[in-house]
């Protein structure tokens, strides 16, 4: 039975508004703040990825009947991975650094809109144990950011 506090996608909004400001901040930020502001921003996009793809995706594509929105939103964190992995191999004054982490900041925004716009209200009206989903996740995450 849904909920109108869930939980779940109270923290997904929430991981969303961090990072969005956070790429705001980096618009605005000095060379050496920007290093330290664009290791946030991947170590933040990989524990709330790992999140979605390893627990919270699966229980939403079982919920909703919109195999092309799950599919969409697993290539959209596809093309993230692709992005975080050449910029950990750049440095932050690399000439293209700043040009990938521009379009990591556009596809994060285009994939936000998309989950919260469509994605979250589906899956508000699923049949989810939202509660278990919870806890399930919150102990995850732990082990993600301890790693």
């Amino acid at each position: 039975m849904p909920t109108m506090s869930n939980p779940v996608l109270t923290m997904l909004k929430a991981d969303h508004k961090k990072v969005n400001a956070l790429f705001a901040e980096y618009r605005e930020a000095s060379a050496r703040k920007q290093q330290d502001i664009a290791q946030a921003v991947i170590q933040e996009l990989e524990i709330h990825a790992g999140l979605e793809e390893e627990l919270i995706y699966p229980a939403i594509r079982e919920g909703i009947d919109d195999d092309e929105l799950m599919n969409e939103a697993n290539e959209e964190h596809h093309l993230v991975h692709v992005l975080i992995a050449e910029l950990k191999k750049l440095k932050p004054n690399d000439d293209t650094f700043k040009a990938k982490f521009t379009v990591l900041g556009e596809l994060v925004k285009h994939h936000v809109k998309e989950e919260e716009g469509e994605m979250f209200p589906q899956a508000q009206k699923a049949e989810i144990d939202w509660e278990e989903l919870h806890a399930e996740v919150m102990e995850r995450k732990e082990q993600l950011m301890a790693a």
